[in-house]
């Protein structure tokens, strides 16, 4: 989860701004801000189809395709691009400028059936996937509805995009997003990014949480757990690795914060035979880019150590090392006074929310690493144990989330229409240059449901 860094009040001389929220938030949202409220069994029956529907990471057609449907259906132009990104306009709109709202359609793990994801009595949820991040694509087909629901408001809202992209968890290392931003027409275009991972409103993440992950792989000749025995086993290696690492201490908490975890490890065929190959994946995290870089180096020197330490013990056969890097996420961070920060918080403060500032890993890392605005907020809704077999969500609350990302938008669909309103001043954060707004590789923690 994300770590908290800083509280988000809202700027004295926003008052202009909170003024034009109440004055949306009456005429002419007023009926749409309580849709959410009507339509409410609706919108948990689509929560609970397109959570049905397995997208593990590298596997989400079928829920692509669904989505797919499901836009279509709501009258918006939609398609899937090269990357499998499901892209869907309210209304025709070729040329932009764009606000993009989006959430990432793959999950750590997948329903083996329809069962596993199963409301109780109460309208929670159960499942694989139900929270992170079943909740952010039930708001982007709710938020489309209400559009194609209320005259005009397609009109109002042409410049908002919604995409539903792949490769947001795990090793799918952001690609949908990292295709969306870098070799999209329809990225080129977009001016910034509200995007929606997992439930919980409490929570502003602005600062992306730069990461890399490694594959260490050692290999030996195997052979007879008896007649054999003595030889380099690349099991003991890879233990004594993971040994050495984990004797340095990185800080959990305090600056700079910084975290690894081996999260898998395989190796043998059977008790009785040494073996040939053992392999173990690294992911490692931390605020600062530098930090990183050097606990990568400590993980190189636990390999080289145990492999030494393994070849010296062993009376014949040998064994050897290589470590890849599968993965690594961009870091970088909005200016604290972007005006995209500006807008979540005058509405939070609208609409009584009390939310902070956090550091995360989420599909925000390859915007805010390229300098534009980009904020990874909840749903709505309550939701906890993400990336377990007993993820959970409620949709208590679900209706403030919507509102939320509701006037969110209209604010930044305005500022397409009025780029030099005083709303809108320039302060770096919608350069494609990381330098503008300060954002570099040294940033931020993983996210409330970060992958």
């Amino acid at each position: 989860m994300a770590a908290s860094t800083r509280s988000a009040p809202l700027p004295g001389e926003s008052a202009a701004l909170a003024k034009l929220i109440t004055e949306f938030a009456g005429s002419p949202l007023r009926d749409a801000l309580q849709w959410f409220t009507r339509e409410k069994l609706w919108i948990n029956e689509q929560h609970l189809q397109v959570c049905r529907i397995p997208a593990p990471t590298f596997f989400e057609q079928r829920r692509s395709e669904w989505m797919l449907a499901q836009f279509r259906a709501l009258g918006c132009v939609a398609r899937i691009d090269r990357a499998g990104n499901v892209i869907a306009h309210p209304v025709e709109n070729r040329e932009g400028p764009y606000v993009a709202l989006t959430a990432h359609l793959d999950t750590v793990l997948a329903p083996r059936n329809n069962e596993e994801i199963s409301p109780g009595p109460d309208n929670r949820l159960h499942g694989p996937g139900v929270s992170d991040n079943g909740a952010g694509l039930t708001a982007l087909l709710a938020i489309a509805r209400l559009l194609s629901s209320f005259p005009g408001l397609e009109e109002i809202f042409r410049g908002v995009v919604f995409i539903a992209n792949v490769g947001e968890e795990g090793e799918g290392n952001l690609s949908g997003m990292r295709y969306l931003c870098r070799q999209s027409g329809t990225g080129s275009r977009i001016r910034s990014f509200l995007i929606l991972d997992g439930p919980n409103t409490d929570h502003i993440t602005s600062q992306a949480l730069a990461s890399r992950r490694f594959d260490v792989t050692i290999t030996g000749p195997g052979g007879h757990s008896w007649s054999d025995y003595g030889i380099a086993n690349p099991v003991h290696a890879l233990a004594r690795a993971i040994a050495y690492f984990t004797e340095n201490r990185f800080p959990g908490s305090g600056s700079p914060r910084s975290s690894y975890n081996f999260g898998i490890i395989e190796g043998g065929t059977s008790i009785n035979s040494i073996p040939s190959q053992a392999r173990t994946k690294i992911d490692i995290r931390s605020e600062s880019a530098a930090k990183i870089d050097e606990i990568a180096n400590l993980l190189t020197g636990a390999v080289e150590r145990a492999l030494e330490s393994e070849n010296d013990r062993a009376t014949g056969g040998k064994v050897t090392g290589k470590i890849k890097e599968i993965g690594s996420r961009p870091g970088g961070r909005l200016a604290d006074d972007a005006p995209i920060l500006q807008y979540v918080r005058a509405v939070d403060a609208h609409l009584g929310i009390r939310s902070h500032l956090d550091c995360a890993s989420t599909d925000a890392n390859i915007p805010l690493s390229l300098g534009l605005p980009a904020i990874s907020i909840g749903a709505g809704g309550q939701g906890g144990g993400a990336h377990t077999t007993q993820e959970w969500f409620h949709p208590e609350g679900r209706e403030l989330g919507l509102r939320r990302i509701l006037l969110t938008l209209l604010l930044l669909v305005r500022e397409l229409e009025h780029p030099a309103s005083e709303f809108s001043k320039p302060t770096g954060a919608g350069s494609r240059n990381p330098a503008a707004n300060g954002s570099s590789n040294t940033a931020g923690n993983g996210s409330p449901n970060g992958g």
